[in-house]
């Protein structure tokens, strides 16, 4: 895949909430993950990981359970992963932000190594912004649907984030600039054919002040986006990169470049 979409956020800074169709659409989700099967061969060959902390935070809703999927994928490539730790995403109620920030400094403390933070919709939005508050914790961000681009209404989620978590987005999002990519390398995993976020507000706007950021596109539904096997790869790939050594994802010819759709297309 080209490695930064040039389409400007602010261009469709407001973009509807993905359709109906695109709605009905998330209920392939179960055979995304039962892709990984057949893709297991090549999965396999992603580079091997070096040990290095990755923290995976779930989306609305959802709980560790469901990233326990990928967070094997990724034990098995060599990295020591684990989830947030916090039952279910219901928000950032009392203490959460708290808890997953200590959670951060103390994978970085004792391992004497900088943190890879994955985030899945919602959860991508703690790993930005943690990121932002720990830039000397945190080795690079990746998040998968990640709404923080536009308005919450560029979501079909809204409702059930005022539902479950009891509060109003617009008061949740006013103390943060969510936009703004964290000053370090940061990987924005999305789909256009997205049914629960926009894919345009998954949209990583080029960065002046940090030119390691980038947006990958892949085939997958929302639900799927953390059971898809090209997600995946696009996950080890990236944070396979040694520390300070980034470059951007590099979309090849062959299987990879229909695997990897051209953004610019």
């Amino acid at each position: 895949m080209a490695t930064q979409t040039h389409s400007s956020a602010s261009s469709s800074s407001h973009p509807p909430a993905p359709s109906a169709w695109l709605m009905a659409m998330e209920l392939r989700a179960p055979w995304e993950f039962g892709a990984v099967i057949p893709a297991w061969p090549m999965l396999q060959r992603a580079p091997a990981g070096d040990g290095h902390s990755v923290i995976v935070f779930p989306g609305l809703s959802a709980s560790d359970t469901s990233t326990l999927p990928l967070r094997g994928y990724l034990k098995g490539l060599g990295y020591d992963v684990s989830g947030w730790n916090q039952s279910h995403n219901f928000g950032p109620r009392a203490g959460v932000l708290q808890e997953a920030r200590r959670q951060v400094q103390a994978a970085c403390d004792e391992s004497g190594r900088k943190v890879s933070l994955i985030g899945w919709s919602l959860g991508g939005v703690y790993a930005r912004e943690l990121a932002k508050e720990l830039p000397h914790c945190v080795r690079s961000v990746i998040t998968l649907g990640t709404p923080f681009s536009g308005s919450h209404k560029s979501t079909n989620a809204w409702r059930v984030y005022e539902l479950t978590s009891g509060r109003k987005v617009e008061h949740e999002t006013e103390h943060f600039d969510l936009p703004t990519a964290p000053p370090v390398p940061t990987t924005s995993i999305f789909t256009r054919t997205d049914g629960v976020v926009a894919w345009q507000a998954s949209l990583q706007a080029p960065c002046k002040t940090n030119p390691h950021t980038e947006n990958i596109e892949v085939y997958a539904s929302h639900m799927g986006l953390g059971l898809n096997p090209t997600a995946w790869w696009a996950v080890a790939d990236r944070l396979a990169q040694a520390q300070g050594q980034w470059s951007p994802f590099a979309r090849k010819g062959g299987l990879q470049g229909l695997l990897f759709p051209n953004p610019h297309r």
